[in-house]
This record gives C-alpha cells, structure tokens and sequence, in this order.
C-alpha cells in the first residue's frame, strides 16, 4: 500500500515533491496543511485532495496520516518537525533541516524514541549519476589519489532584485534563516561531504547582502589531503563546471544538482570518455526526486535503519559545517545561542 503523506507548504518543490512521489506509485497524497483555508483548498485540488487544514494539531491528528513532507520557510521547520515526529509520523524535510546543530539533534532523538523516521530530503545524492560518481570517486584503480575538486552552484536569484529594492525576502531574511549558504550552498556541501566525508575543517569568504545574510561567496572544505573549493550564491550567476581531480584522471560533471553530464580524462590516453547512465529529464520549474522519494518509501517501509543512520550522519555533519560558516561571519539567526559550542564541533 502507498505510504499516505501531507504536505505543509504549497509552493513548486511541494508540487516538484507530490509528481515525483506519485509517479512511483509509493506514496499517495492525503493532506495539505496551510495557514489560509483558501490555499489549502486550491492546492489540494489540483490532486483531488479535498483532507485541507490549516490547524497543525488537526492536520497532525489525522490517524490516516504517516507521513509528512515539509517545505516551508527555513525558521518553520524544526518546530513544525518536532510536531509531526511527536505525533508519530514520518517526516521528509526540505534541506536545510534546522538551523542549528542542537536542533537537528533532539529532531532525530524525538524521531527514534517515537519509532519514526526523520530523513533530509537531499534529493542530488539519491540519483543515479551520483551514485555512479561516488563509485568511481571510490575506485583507486580509476582515478588514484585525490588531490582537489571544484563545485559550482551560482544561479542569480529573481528575488535578490527585491532585495537590491530595499525589500527583505524570506530567502534573504536573517528571521527566516535564510541566505545563499543555506539554500544554495548546501546542495554543493552535501555533495563533497557525501562523497569524502566530513573535513578537518571550513572557511568562508561571502558577500553580505544588505539585509545581513550572505548573497555568495566562496568555500574552502579542508580535508586530509586535499581541498574542495565551492562557489555558490544567490546573487550573481556561474556556468563553471564541477570537477574531481585524482592522481589518474580528471572527472567533470555538468552540476551538483543534476548530473546529466560525466566524463572522465585520462592524462594517460589524453581521452575523454563519457559515463553518466540515463538521465531522468523532468519538465521545470519540477526537479528530479523521483529517486529520491523511491528510496525514502523503501527506508520507511523496510524499517531500514541502517540506511537512514547513514543519512542523518550526512545530514548532522552538513548542518555543523554550515553553521560554522556563518558564525565565521557574523550571520546569525534568532535560534543561534550567544555564547555557542557549535564552532567547536568540527
């Protein structure tokens, strides 16, 4: 049977997040939440969902209920989560989780003493081009050694206009935990700390918006070895590609969000060979997370805590790494303790 699920935001990765998990024919919508009935009402009915809320105690108090996908503003989600994971449902979050370690902390110890499951929903790592990167990131007889890589996310926000007019967007709003690192730069971070684990540690050169969060900038991960350089933002564009050095090739791929394109170069053959496999092409402004939303059913379903305890390392080592970054640079939200250990936890 499908895995019935309720949605507490309305905006397209909501919509992105229902296609997706309906195409695999393992979730079925049961629910919408909103603060406005109206909006319930109209969204639930492009799904002929007609279960609208606007009390999170009614809407968590359906029993027909098992599963939650969040997806609203940055500051909402640890205090909506911490709601549905008490009332014993499942909760799939949009990335960032939380804004603060602590946070996602006591989210994951209300998830296991209430038998539930609390997944970030990283939808990159889950697809299948990654996977086939991580492997070949993985294999010393393909590319040797690492010695660095390069990942890009810089895509020029409409909204950072708004804030150029004096305005304060919730994506820029230091209230909302907003800021590039958190909504752009997280996809990147992910990225290197799903491939190499956590690094020894982080630094930051942002440009701040005039609304006190960072616009972009750029991110040192410091590993072992090597180094991982990060350019994200919010505030201006970058069509560079993201490549892994090693010892025996070069590999680029197109993005950290889609990997249509994967290629490796050996300094041996001087060649170029191709190996992404097939690429799911999804209709915008949707993104693929269909592979996510198969695997999240599956963990859920098959009580897999193994898999699930391997994403929220992922998940713990990702929110301490970006909350590092911005207390570097003064980027505090509201939740954000005066005096806090976080920075100490490398």
């Amino acid at each position: 049977m499908p895995i019935t699920f309720g949605t507490i935001g309305t905006n397209w990765i909501t919509e992105s997040w229902i296609s997706a998990a309906h195409k695999t024919g393992q979730w079925r919508l049961h629910s919408v939440y909103s603060r406005s009935e109206e909006q319930a009402r109209s969204f639930g009915s492009k799904y002929q969902c007609s279960n609208c809320f606007t009390s999170l105690d009614r809407f968590f108090g359906d029993g027909g209920l098992q599963a939650v996908y969040i997806a609203s503003p940055n500051s909402l989600h640890y205090e909506q989560a911490k709601q549905a994971l008490k009332a014993k449902k499942h909760v799939i979050i949009e990335k960032p989780a939380t804004s603060t370690p602590d946070e996602l902390d006591d989210l994951f110890k209300i998830a296991e003493g209430e038998g539930v499951f609390l997944i970030e929903a990283f939808r990159h790592i889950q697809e299948a081009n990654y996977k086939l990167l991580q492997k070949i990131v993985n294999d010393e007889k393909r590319l040797g050694p690492i010695y660095g890589a390069s990942f890009t996310f810089a895509s020029y926000s409409s909204r950072y206009n708004n804030v150029l007019n004096g305005e304060v967007p919730n994506i820029f709003s230091l209230d909302f935990a907003g800021g590039s690192l958190v909504d752009i730069g997280i996809y990147p971070v992910t990225f290197a700390i799903a491939l190499f684990g956590a690094p020894k540690t982080q630094t930051y050169v942002p440009f701040i918006c005039q609304t006190g969060v960072d616009g972009g900038g750029m991110i040192i991960l410091r590993y072992n070895n090597f180094g991982v350089q990060i350019n994200n933002a919010k505030c201006y564009t970058s069509t560079a590609p993201c490549e892994v050095y090693g010892e025996k090739g070069t590999l680029t791929i197109n993005g950290t969000t889609d990997i249509s394109s994967l290629k490796h170069w050996s300094p041996k053959t001087k060649e170029t060979e191709e190996l992404a496999g097939s690429y799911k092409t999804v209709e915008k402004p949707n993104v693929n997370m269909e592979e996510e939303a198969v695997e999240f059913a599956r963990i859920i379903n098959e009580r897999d805590s193994k898999a699930a305890a391997e994403l929220e390392q992922i998940s713990k080592i990702v929110v301490r790494v970006l909350t590092d970054l911005r207390l570097q640079n003064g980027i505090k939200y509201p939740t954000d303790k005066e005096e806090s250990s976080l920075t100490m936890r490398r």
